[in-house]
């Protein structure tokens, strides 16, 4: 087995790619190392003590380093975690799958929305499905709608990108550019 690794737009993340399928369904961050308690590999990549975030994408992992903390050093230690992983078959969650694991407040919505903009959110959710989750998910993270409001969508960026300098430019130049092209209703967008 042989794990390719890949750059992302934030240099403090590295996207590790298996060759296979690590999530067969959504996407799974860890923000620290009481949620990586939940699997087993998130929590293996967190006990080197070296890492703020782990991202499970589609077919790939996004391993954010802590500051201070040199790639040349982690990716190795990294690689193996997942090699090990990988090859032993081990299940990605304790308990076998992510459909029994609750994640706090992880569909919640940011704001109260009006059921009149339904329509409006239906666009908007297609949208970020067709065209910006997978842009997203090429840099190593993913996308989460939190709501629509007044003009105002609410996403919070995961992985890779939660932490990337270049993160304020994506919502605001990217993201909020293509939402008002095609959804007038839209005015801006917020960070949630």
């Amino acid at each position: 087995m042989f794990i390719e690794t890949e750059t992302t737009p934030n240099p403090a993340s590295l996207k590790f790619m298996p060759g296979r399928q690590v999530m067969p369904s959504g996407t799974r961050e860890f923000p620290n190392p009481e949620a990586a308690e939940a699997s087993p590999l998130a929590q293996a990549i967190f006990d080197t003590g070296e890492v703020t975030n782990v991202f499970f994408g589609s077919d790939f992992i996004a391993v954010t380093a802590a500051p201070g903390v040199e790639w040349s050093a982690l990716k190795p230690q990294v690689v193996s975690i997942l090699l090990d992983h990988f090859v032993s078959e081990a299940p990605l969650f304790a308990g076998g799958d992510a459909a029994g694991i609750a994640v706090p407040g992880e569909d919640a919505m940011l704001v109260e929305e009006d059921p009149a903009n339904a329509d409006v959110v239906a666009q908007i959710n297609e949208l970020l499905e067709t065209r910006v989750r997978p842009a997203v998910a090429g840099d190593g993270g993913d996308i989460q709608y939190r709501g629509f409001r007044d003009g105002i969508v609410y996403l919070q960026l995961q992985g890779a990108c939660s932490g990337c300098p270049s993160s304020t430019a994506t919502l605001k130049h990217g993201i909020e550019g293509l939402l008002k092209h095609y959804v007038p209703e839209v005015t801006e967008v917020r960070a949630a």
